[in-house]
């Protein structure tokens, strides 16, 4: 008997699934659509694994185990423990919103702006319009929820000539199919979308699959545009000459018509090209880009040689399995705790007179059994066990919430009677801010590519306002992903400013991360400095009034003559005056 193969990979935390235990053709049996031909067999794990995630999601891990063998698994509880972990997950890691900022827009309204500040504010203004009307929230919510459940999402970008702005959409990473070239590249020359496309009856189609292609190669020796043959010069990087630029294919082809071809080696000569909106055939259509705009989304930093992340799931999953089997368990014996079993002795059994049969006794309220006189009835107590159960429901919730890093605090199960301080609960907190931090971190780089494509979109269409000239570094600022102590940050906010020690800039920013309603630092500065030149100007007129008061004071006393301005001193009665030398 040979030993069971072991596989370590991205996603060997789910080889105890029977779906996956086969390294060939993982999941062939439960996810048939996987053993399409043309499914690459180097993408079959990565794909299965995506299946069995969102199964948890959607609380058909017990029908997926039923596939695998466990024939009890249909009977299995989901309460949706799986998806609350994903979703609290999810809530932290975004915070309450989302901006994009431009390195320097924040400097554009000090009284000496630094160099650049407002190119850097013109251009956030810019792309904050160009998030408005692309619904970036909500895109970055539909990316980033695909990320925390199946480790990885994908966002495409396109340039869009009636709206004159770039397209973002958000796609499936099952859909992603990348094709690496060299290893030690930081991003793919050659990208695959790819899916099946049902049969339609009634309007006469059949199974196809579609295939989106973004490939990086030279430029067409026909393209007279540059200064030279197969040259082009882009507008974000003027006086370089580039031969490299990015084509778009569209294509379908029948599922009959492949006899075995993998996604990459379809064959062209039967391939049915899509049309574009202007009726341009999408057969290798210059893009007049030199990058391919499409950026995956890893929700956590991969491994080394490693492309795809990891799902907020992954650790804890044997962990979720343990806790419906437990619930299921719960079930059961609360239904016995209920209506217990009993045993009887020396009872008389009722008897149907149309069979003849003893009848079985009910458990209900008002029933009346007689016994004989040695009779007896045992009930059996099984609430002891129904507390051990309840007891280990409330461990694997623990253990989830600790192994997972989102805490029992951060799941909301932790008893706020059992923190003393904001401290302790700081203390508490600590692994959900590493894990937060972490997601964010492998993130950060991706939020920069995507602005960066989109300035470039935007200066390849040469859309208004949008100049030639160098790309600014752009990133997407997160909120808070815990409450903070409001009071406290504005005591050490006017404290250090109050001091000179912080800026006004960085005061304002501060208190923008604390969670004050400031919906723009920029424009937040410029109207504290609007009111303090405001109230400057006004003391500095009550001064000068003051000071003119006591100018024409002075006038009128000048032109009174001498003595005018001077209190007459009492004249004494006869009768009041000292005598001469008095008091000697």
């Amino acid at each position: 008997m040979g030993l069971r193969q072991l596989v370590i990979d991205a996603w060997s935390w789910l080889n105890y699934k029977p779906v996956m235990a086969e390294a060939g053709r993982p999941g062939s049996r439960a996810f048939p659509e996987l053993a399409k031909t043309w499914v690459p067999p180097g993408e079959l794990r990565r794909l299965a694994a995506y299946k069995v995630l969102a199964s948890y999601d959607n609380n058909q891990a017990g029908q997926l185990a039923a596939l695998g063998g466990d024939a009890g698994a249909l009977e299995r509880r989901e309460l949706g423990d799986a998806a609350n972990l994903v979703d609290t997950a999810l809530g932290y890691l975004l915070g309450s919103e989302q901006k994009v900022a431009v390195e320097g827009a924040e400097n554009a309204d000090e009284e000496t702006p630094t160099p650049g500040a407002a190119d850097a504010a013109a251009v956030q203004k810019r792309l904050r319009a160009w998030a408005d009307k692309e619904l970036l929230t909500f895109r970055v919510q539909q990316a980033e929820r695909a990320a925390v459940l199946l480790g990885d999402s994908v966002m495409v970008l396109a340039w869009n000539p009636e709206k004159q702005r770039p397209t973002l959409r958000v796609y499936d990473p099952g859909f992603f199919f990348p094709q690496w070239d060299d290893e030690d590249d930081d991003f793919p020359r050659k990208v695959h979308l790819a899916w099946d496309l049902p049969a339609d009856d009634d309007a006469g189609l059949k199974a196809r699959v579609r295939r989106v292609t973004y490939e990086l190669g030279p430029i067409s020796e026909g393209d007279e545009e540059g200064p030279a043959v197969g040259a082009r010069t882009y507008p974000w990087e003027p006086g370089r000459a580039s031969n490299t630029t990015c084509y778009l294919t569209d294509a379908e082809w029948l599922l009959e018509d492949l006899n075995g071809e993998t996604l990459d080696r379809l064959p062209m000569s039967k391939a049915s090209f899509r049309v574009g909106a202007d009726g341009t055939e999408l057969n290798r259509l210059d893009l007049m880009v030199d990058f391919v705009p499409v950026v995956h989304i890893a929700n956590t930093i991969p491994d080394g040689a490693e492309h795809w992340g990891r799902s907020v799931l992954a650790r804890v999953l044997q962990a979720l399995d343990e806790l419906a089997a437990t619930d299921s368990d719960s079930s059961a014996a609360s239904a016995t705790t209920g209506t217990p079993i009993i045993g009887l002795a020396g009872a008389r059994l009722p008897v149907d007179r149309a069979t003849g049969k003893t009848q079985e006794l009910e458990v209900r309220a008002g029933a009346v059994w007689q016994l004989g006189e040695t009779g007896r009835m045992d009930a059996l107590d099984t609430s002891p066990q129904l507390a051990e159960l309840r007891a280990r429901v409330d461990h694997l919730l623990e253990r989830i919430a600790s192994n997972s890093r989102v805490t029992a605090a951060g799941l909301g199960t932790l008893d706020a009677t059992e923190v003393p301080s904001g401290y302790a609960l700081k203390l508490a907190l600590g692994p959900l801010d590493a894990l937060i931090g972490m997601m964010r971190l492998a993130r950060e780089h991706k939020y920069r590519l995507l602005f960066k494509m989109v300035q470039r979109l935007y200066q390849a269409g040469r859309a208004e306002g949008w100049t030639a000239g160098e790309t600014l570094p752009a990133r997407l600022a997160w909120a808070p992903h815990t409450p903070t102590d409001r009071g406290a940050v504005l005591e050490e906010v006017v404290t250090a400013y109050g001091a000179g020690v912080l800026s006004l800039e960085t005061a304002v920013a501060m208190l923008l991360e604390a969670g004050y309603p400031i919906k723009d630092a920029s424009q937040e500065v410029a109207r504290i400095r609007a009111k303090a030149q405001q109230e400057a100007e006004v003391r500095m007129a009550e001064a000068a009034a003051g000071r003119g008061r006591e100018e024409d004071k002075e006038d009128q006393e000048e032109h009174a003559g001498p003595g005018a301005g001077e209190e007459r001193k009492p004249v004494k009665k006869e009768s009041e005056r000292e005598p001469v030398g008095s008091g000697r």
